[in-house]
């Protein structure tokens, strides 16, 4: 691992994870007084921008609590597990074009889009263990509600992003897929962004439906309002982390903003075409020279920052659903919408495109083998 690996991890882990969650803290508590017209935070720094800094110094010296019935194990381990698989989400993700030939990309995996969406899955389980390894009665149902509706929403979550790998192919001069995330910005570099059909207007309706599919679901994935059953105050005195203080309080508070921040940075991969910008502006981000690389991480940064943005200005605005209607919107709406997406995708790509030429060529790689291997066998049994 070189110097370049060393500073793209530390940008990742030091701007998503670090600085854009207490950043996201201080704009969540303005924004929302701003919208309810209270002053909001303004007592600790100039505007109250220290506030973040001031609430890490109180978690970290406030008293950690463990219940004594509680699996200390898992009660340990709950947090964590809530907060560093979305980190790791992170690594695949091409936040900028490239800086002297070095592509701004932790690591680029040819099936980073499955290896981004496993480990998020495996956020649910942090909730669930929170919740039942605190031998609480609360926790455990928030626990309960976690796992049911992540669940259910990942379902809906899965369709629409096979329909923005499916646009990424579905240009007549585009036939095969990937599920590498820096081929699918490079494909919306070259012929469109996804959300507007990747340069074929028929799937434009596809996509958009497909972005708003995916980011309805990502509130849910990530517990926002309006569909944050699994800790509401009202009904659960605190859901899952009920029985949890200091440190441990704040990660799973954490995990939810990095798990935001991940969410957000998916959606500018697969439809906001990641670092790119429309209407043929792309030639001021590509090239040798360092700032059009500095250019395109701040384009990305700030795709991320408008789409968190809507979060907080939804999560304000919107009251929250009952139970029964989170999950028949999930199992009733959005996944048939999703498949019937996925289906339109299909059969427009088909109409749209080019399928013969999916095919291999003839004199292709296949065919060559085939010959050698019939031509060794019949010296072998000519001898």
């Amino acid at each position: 691992m070189g110097l370049p690996d060393l500073l793209k991890i530390g940008f990742v882990l030091g701007f998503f994870v670090f600085g854009l969650t207490p950043g996201m803290v201080i704009v969540e508590r303005r924004l929302s007084a701003w919208m309810q017209g209270r002053i909001g935070p303004d007592r600790v720094g100039p505007a109250g921008l220290l506030q973040p800094m001031a609430d890490a110094i109180k978690f970290i010296f406030k008293e950690d609590i463990i219940p004594d019935e509680a699996d200390r194990l898992i009660y340990v381990l709950a947090p964590l597990m809530v907060l560093v698989p979305p980190a790791l989400g992170l690594i695949v993700i091409p936040f900028g074009s490239e800086i002297n030939g070095i592509p701004l990309q932790v690591a680029d995996l040819s099936v980073g889009v499955l290896f981004s969406m496993s480990v998020l899955s495996i956020a649910v389980y942090g909730l669930a263990f929170g919740g039942w390894s605190s031998n609480n009665k609360y926790s455990l149902l928030g626990g309960l509600r976690a796992s049911a509706q992540l669940v259910s929403y990942e379902l809906a979550l899965g369709l629409s992003i096979i329909a923005a790998l499916m646009i990424s192919a579905g240009h007549p001069d585009e036939t095969l897929g990937t599920l590498d995330p820096r081929v699918i910005v490079q494909r919306q570099v070259e012929h469109g962004w996804n959300i507007l059909g990747g340069g074929n207007l028929a799937l434009a309706l596809s996509g958009l439906l497909g972005f708003i599919l995916f980011f309805i679901s990502a509130l849910a994935e990530n517990n926002r309002l309006p569909f944050d059953l699994p800790e509401c105050e009202a009904e659960l005195v605190g859901g899952y982390h009920t029985e949890y203080s200091s440190m441990k309080f704040a990660l799973f508070m954490m995990g939810e903003y990095v798990g935001m921040t991940v969410m957000a940075a998916l959606m500018t991969t697969f439809f906001l075409g990641g670092w790119s910008l429309p209407f043929g502006l792309n030639k001021f981000l590509q090239g040798p020279e360092a700032w059009k690389g500095l250019l395109s991480v701040g384009v990305f940064i700030g795709k991320v920052v408008a789409i968190l943005f809507v979060y907080v200005i939804i999560r304000w605005t919107l009251p929250r659903f009952k139970y029964n209607q989170l999950m028949n919107l999930g199992w009733k709406r959005l996944v048939p919408l999703a498949l019937a997406n996925v289906m339109a995708v299909a059969v427009i790509g088909v109409l749209t495109g080019h399928p013969g030429d999916a095919h291999p060529p003839k004199g292709s790689m296949l065919k060559p083998a085939a010959v050698e291997v019939s031509a060794d066998a019949k010296a072998g049994g000519g001898k």
